[in-house]
């Protein structure tokens, strides 16, 4: 306890001595702006001398009365170090209070008064030195800390890192980071020619060009990106160039993020490849987000899954007045209803663990409950394991859809949105015929219900980042093991958008459909999942072991087409789609099956699935939808070519 005594002693007193010294400067500064004001108003020295020694009382009356004003205002405790120019400016209203307090004192006294321009002239002086020396102390300070560490041998240097971007962003994390032992900055890169060949901060500002130059002199390892509001495109071009020189990319938070105050620019983040896929996020259309859910009872099937559970997460949001999560897997329902519980949101939650192709249990719970609209999220959609378990997939997708088409014709649902999928364009697996099906009972099942009557309508969308079965965690867990990464075929491209964006679009279409709608969710560009896996391997500092570098660290290993695996995905059967009111929503104009066709085939199909007949099931698949073509998402060799190149 002593020695802590001690040093808190210690550490006080010194504090007291730099502000002490702080007092008796600013104390001179006081005297030198007094005087100088006077030089300046009366320029000739008989004036001066004539003038100065019957005022020269007021002198010692500035010092008395302007140091406490600035120690009273708090003038003293900012660290000079890191004085900016909000204190500085703080400076301006203290020193004005000081003269105002001296001229007061001045005109009470009486006598001689001095020009009034000299009142002017004082606070400028004293305004503009004190400003000037806190700006040269503090960066002589910084001068003598940074020669400390320089010098000192236990003081480990930071690696050598460029800030990417000399905005204010830019300006922004250098000053933040000048302190941080863990980088030591050497210049800047941007592509603004306008800028590049000056300095900021006495850092170069290099063009982009430069750098296996500015690598090869500084021992560059780390860049960090310092434009908030880059595009995901750009971005990832960007990230893919400079990780394919072994640099470490950290990016400073969105705008959005440090917006709402949830991060600063100082928290660097590696760069995710989620940050990097996909489109630009869209700005959501309020009315429509809302129409469906505001105030409704809603119900959400398959509230466990990575759909499922950001639909619950949206819906609680946008004030659903009570949300019925149905789920058949325990632990997925516990896990959501406890995350939605914990953020006390208001809305009535209701964890109902069942399965949705119970149609008597769906229709007693919307009755019981009042339900308004259901979200249709529930279905198994992992390609491989449907394909090896026909009869299971096909009659857990075909049985939910009709269920709950069922449970709304029967208990007055308003709205029923089926969330449907890329895999039902011309598919070539058992997945994606049997949501085809599902997407072809709701459009039967539309026009078979009169006007005024429950609107159905259906979304069709392709992957979404970190959903289950997604080829990103897999990816991530084969790097953490060293690898292979696993790629099924060098040319696979798949689309990408992210769970609450896509969430976010499902809502807005059931907020603008009108019955036996099928929309098209805006998906962006494809990706080559080949260079997905590249460019995972270089984001988590590594390399890519190939025929071009045998020392890299992690190989690619490709394990060929599974079965039912598509080369590239789709969205559209035909291409007579229709815009709506959202730019990145579409409304397809595809054909559909009458019910008198469609039904006979369905209630055949149920009877080859309750017999676990594998081969008729299999046909009547084809019959239900011609398109459907196990074979035609193998390659020709030609085309192989053509997209590996």
């Amino acid at each position: 306890m002593i020695p802590q005594l001690t040093i808190l002693r210690y550490v006080q007193k010194q504090l007291l001595a730099r502000r002490l010294l702080l007092v008796v400067f600013d104390g001179l500064m006081i005297i030198a702006a007094y005087l100088g004001a006077f030089i300046l108003r009366l320029p000739d020295a008989t004036s001066l001398s004539g003038f100065l020694p019957s005022t020269i009382l007021l002198l010692p009356l500035a010092v008395i009365t302007g140091l406490p004003v600035l120690v009273v205002s708090g003038w003293y405790r900012g660290l000079t170090r890191y004085a900016g120019s909000h204190s500085l400016y703080g400076l301006v209203p203290r020193s004005g209070s000081m003269v105002l307090i001296l001229l007061l004192i001045s005109t009470l006294m009486g006598g001689p008064q001095p020009p009034r321009s000299f009142w002017i002239l004082y606070w400028l002086l004293f305004t503009g030195g004190a400003i000037a020396s806190r700006i040269v102390l503090r960066d002589v300070l910084i001068h003598h800390l940074d020669q400390r560490d320089n010098h000192n041998p236990d003081n480990v240097q930071g690696d050598a890192t460029l800030i990417y971007g000399a905005g204010a962003s830019g300006m922004a994390l250098l000053l933040a980071l000048r302190n941080d032992p863990r980088f030591r900055i050497v210049g800047f890169l941007d592509d603004d020619q306008g800028i590049q060949g000056r300095t900021l901060q006495n850092m170069g500002i290099h063009t982009p060009l430069r750098l296996p130059r500015l690598i090869e002199r500084h021992g560059v390892s780390k860049v960090l990106l310092a434009m908030p509001a880059m595009s995901r495109r750009r971005k990832r071009l960007l990230v893919d160039q400079l990780t394919h020189r072994g640099l470490e990319v950290l990016s400073i938070p969105s705008l959005a993020q440090m917006a709402s105050g949830q991060r600063i620019v100082s928290d660097l983040q590696a760069v995710a490849i989620e940050d990097l896929l996909g489109r630009e996020p869209s700005n959501p259309d309020p009315v429509l987000l809302k129409a469906g859910v505001e105030g409704k009872v809603v119900m959400v099937t398959g509230a466990g899954g990575s759909i499922g559970s950001e639909l619950c997460r949206q819906v609680v949001a946008l004030g659903a007045s009570r949300l019925l999560l149905v789920e058949r897997n325990e632990f997925a329902l516990y896990a959501i209803e406890r995350e939605l519980s914990s953020h006390r949101c208001g809305v009535e939650l209701h964890a109902v663990l069942g399965d949705a192709c119970d149609a008597s249990r769906l229709t007693l719970l919307c009755r019981r409950h009042g339900v308004d609209t259901i979200f249709h999220a529930a279905a198994y959609k992992h390609v491989p394991l449907v394909e090896s378990n026909l009869c299971a997939g096909i009659a857990n997708n075909i049985g939910a859809t009709e269920a709950v088409i069922a449970a709304t014709r029967a208990s007055g649902v308003s709205r029923l949105t089926l969330i449907s999928t890329d895999k039902a364009v011309r598919p070539t697996n058992v997945m994606g015929a049997s949501k085809r099906i599902c997407e072809l009972l709701i459009q039967a099942a539309a026009a078979e219900i009169e006007a005024g009557g429950p609107i159905l309508s259906m979304v069709r969308f392709g992957n979404v980042l970190g959903s289950s079965g997604s080829v990103i965690p897999l990816f991530h867990q084969q790097i953490s093991t060293g690898g292979p990464v696993t790629v099924t075929h060098p040319a696979i491209t798949r689309y990408f958008m992210t769970i609450p964006e896509a969430v976010q679009l499902v809502l807005q279409s059931t907020g603008m459909a009108i019955g036996g709608d099928l929309f098209l969710l805006d998906m962006g560009e494809p990706v080559r999942i080949a260079d997905l896996a590249r460019q995972m391997i270089e984001l988590s500092g590594l390399r890519v072991r190939d025929e071009h570098n045998s020392d890299g660290d992690i190989a690619i290993q490709y394990s060929g087409l599974r079965p039912g695996e598509k080369l590239y995905e789709e969205l559209l059967i035909s291409a007579d789609d229709q815009p709506t009111e959202h730019p990145l929503i579409r409304r397809a104009t595809e054909p559909r099956r009458e019910g008198e066709q469609l039904f006979p085939l369905i209630q055949q199909l149920h009877e080859a699935l309750a017999n676990w007949d594998e081969a008729t099931t299999g046909a009547l698949l084809r019959r239900l939808v011609p398109e459907y073509d196990p074979y035609e998402g193998l390659p020709t060799p030609s085309l192989v070519d053509a997209m590996a190149r």
